[in-house]
């Protein structure tokens, strides 16, 4: 056999080898560039912005209660509360009287069902 005939053959049987796998490669190549990346681009122009708010945000401290503080707050809700309690019996006066002004009625209905009983 001659060299040059047998690398015609190896040629020939490479050909379509190689047409086969940049058809490979290229499904590979198209099934990446086909599913889009989620969330934003790398080197995106929003960049700068998010790092001045992040600066914005850690510039904000957390605000802390100091013991005085805490105990003024814990004085003010006790006042409150000891003038809620005192309140109280003004508001169960006017429920009382509305059960007064209410109790008439009662004896009338009674009265009238007495009556109908009878019959």
């Amino acid at each position: 056999m001659d060299v040059s005939k047998i690398i015609a053959e190896i040629d020939a049987q490479l050909a379509p080898l190689q047409h086969a796998r940049a058809v490979l490669l290229g499904l590979n190549e198209n099934a990446a560039v086909a599913k889009p990346r989620r969330g934003r681009p790398k080197g995106s122009t929003n960049a700068a912005k998010t790092v001045a708010v992040k600066v914005a945000k850690r510039s904000k401290r957390k605000r802390n209660l100091s013991p005085e503080g805490r105990k003024r707050i814990a004085e003010a809700m006790k006042r409150r509360w000891a003038e809620r309690r005192n309140e109280t019996p003004k508001a169960a006066k006017k429920v009382a009287a509305k059960k007064e002004a209410a109790a008439p009625k009662k004896e009338v209905a009674a009265a009238k069902k007495e009556a109908s009983a009878k019959k």
